[in-house]
């Protein structure tokens, strides 16, 4: 079944930086906007220190992207989503062609 690309979805990639205190932080350089088909998977609640995490999985499909290109989605990298924000966890081809890719990626949000 061919996925139903419509929403954008900006690819994002961490870079350290200096903190300017002898230290490192994290930024996220965008590395471009793929249109993706994102479908809920699980969902947990966990409680951590006072707080409530609500975990969901998700899966993203994206149009398939040569090995080696930087638009090709890799574990590690995130999909950002206005303010959401979906850290990817696996990538594999959706078909056996490749013309699509499946991300399995986690949106966590705290209250």
């Amino acid at each position: 079944m061919i996925p139903r690309l419509n929403r954008q979805l900006v690819l994002e990639q961490s870079m350290r930086s200096a903190d300017g205190a002898g230290g490192y932080a994290t930024i996220w350089s965008e590395l471009g906007t793929l249109w993706a088909e994102v479908l809920p998977g699980s969902s947990t609640v966990l409680r951590q220190g006072g707080l409530t995490v609500h975990r969901q999985t998700l899966k993203i499909s994206v149009r398939g992207v040569a090995i080696g290109r930087p638009s090709r989605p890799l574990p590690g990298q995130r999909f950002r989503d206005g303010g959401r924000i979906y850290d990817i966890e696996a990538v594999s081809e959706r078909d056996a062609e490749g013309r699509f890719l499946v991300c399995t990626a986690r949106e966590e949000v705290t209250s």
